[in-house]
């Protein structure tokens, strides 16, 4: 099969610089075609898909985990993120359906949001396949530090947006500048994503004063936007491993239930430090490299 054919349905804004396309191009060529992953490395995904969807489901912050993993079973940098972003992207779905009454007399705020975050999602998305794997993996290290930092002072953050929400004397900003800022962190999302909730809500919890939980149901709402808008690109990207992304979500989703299930006995702020320092510890392995 002549490569080119792999990537010509892919519409040009997508592609990678001229530059690195023809390498690119052979290195998805020889992973997906001729070095397929053992069932042994599928079923190191599945557990750490099932580990994920716990995880998120109980503190947050899943994809710490997995995306290490499909980075070790050799799994292209830019093609883990995509694959990881549209495996999981369902789970964003069920958060909205979890507070669709919290979204109540929110419609105007729903649907602008939503939009804003949408848009995020397709430059976060685009502005990842027009990177180069390498300047990609370059980044990494950086994104699961800051990522792991976020995830740090989650539980902070929410303690002092739970406060500030109860206070009468709270004076709510304009929502136009929280538009503009939760659409900057909707491209985050679109780009690599991991701890975006944590930066949403905070921003949400500044801007504009409203019960935590109303806000928390427009988090949910942000998230799925870009994961889901960034989704819908990835699929025209090429480089999604399909039969990756479907064990991963299967896993996401028996994961996400077994959290549900354990809500009650394992505590969230034990298992966020455990991913937070798993995090750490990943970006000084990949910083060393």
């Amino acid at each position: 099969m002549h490569i080119g054919r792999v990537w010509r349905p892919i519409p040009q804004i997508l592609l990678p610089n001229k530059e690195t396309f023809k390498l690119e191009a052979l290195f998805y060529f020889w992973f997906f075609k001729g070095n397929m992953l053992s069932g042994l490395d599928f079923m190191i995904l599945g557990f750490a898909a099932v580990a994920a969807g716990a995880i998120n489901a109980l503190a947050g912050g899943g994809t710490l985990i997995t995306f290490p993993t499909l980075l070790a079973l050799g799994v292209p940098p830019i093609s883990a993120n995509v694959t990881n972003t549209v495996a999981l992207c369902p789970g964003f779905m069920g958060g909205i359906l979890a507070q669709l009454k919290d979204l109540s007399g929110q419609k105007r705020r729903f649907w602008t949001f939503l939009s804003a975050s949408l848009i995020g999602g397709v430059i976060g998305s685009i502005l990842l396949l027009r990177t180069g794997e390498r300047s990609f993996m370059a980044i990494v290290p950086f994104l699961i530090l800051g990522a792991s930092c976020l995830l740090a002072v989650q539980g902070a953050i929410r303690i002092w947006l739970a406060r500030r929400s109860v206070k009468e004397d709270a004076k709510p900003q304009s929502e136009t500048w929280a538009l503009i800022l939760i659409g900057l962190a909707a491209i985050y999302g679109g780009y690599f994503g991991v701890a975006m909730s944590v930066v949403v809500l905070s921003l949400l919890g500044l801007m504009i004063n409203d019960s935590l939980t109303r806000l928390n149901a427009i988090k949910q709402t942000v998230a799925f936007g870009a994961n889901g808008a960034a989704a819908v690109i990835f699929i025209f990207s090429g480089k999604i491993a399909w039969t990756i992304a479907l064990v991963m979500a299967a896993g996401a989703l028996i994961g996400g239930t077994l959290g549900g299930r354990l809500a009650g006995h394992i505590k969230p702020d034990a298992l966020r430090w455990t991913v937070v320092s798993i995090g750490i510890v990943l970006a000084i392995i990949y910083f060393s490299r």
